[in-house]
C-alpha cells in the first residue's frame, strides 16, 4: 500500500468516521472533537464531545463500531440535542461547555469550507 501524499492525505489523518460518529483534529487550536449523530424516523439525536489525543488514536481500531461510540462517550460532553418522539416537551438542547462548543463549531465551519 502506498503512503498517502498531498493535502487530502493530511485531512484524512485529521478525521476518522464510523457509522454514526465523526472525530477530527483541529490543527488551529490543537484540539480533538467528536460527534455522534443518530437519525431515524423517531427523530434525531446529536452528542458532541471534546476528546483526547489518546481517544482519537484508538478510534477505528475496534471490531465493532459501537465500541468506538462507547470510547467517545468517555470524554467530556460539549453539547447534546435530542428531538425524538419519546421526548417530553419537544427538543432538548444542552450546551455542557460553551467555549468548547463554540470552538468545535468554528472548527467544523473551517473543515466544511475546505471541502467546498
Amino acid at each position: 500500500m502506498k503512503p498517502e501524499k498531498g493535502r487530502g492525505a493530511k485531512e484524512a489523518r485529521d478525521e476518522k468516521k464510523g457509522n454514526n460518529w465523526t472525530a477530527y483534529f483541529d490543527s488551529d487550536t490543537n484540539r480533538y472533537f467528536a460527534e455522534i449523530i443518530y437519525t431515524s424516523r423517531e427523530g434525531r439525536e446529536q452528542y458532541d464531545y471534546e476528546i483526547t489525543r489518546e481517544i482519537f488514536a484508538r478510534l477505528g481500531t475496534f471490531a465493532e463500531d459501537v465500541d468506538n461510540e462507547r470510547l467517545i462517550r468517555t470524554a467530556d460532553p460539549v453539547y447534546s440535542f435530542e428531538n425524538t418522539m419519546y421526548g417530553t416537551l419537544g427538543p432538548e438542547r444542552v450546551v455542557w461547555n460553551k467555549e468548547a462548543h463554540d470552538t468545535m463549531n468554528e472548527a467544523a465551519r473551517k473543515r466544511k469550507k475546505k471541502t467546498e
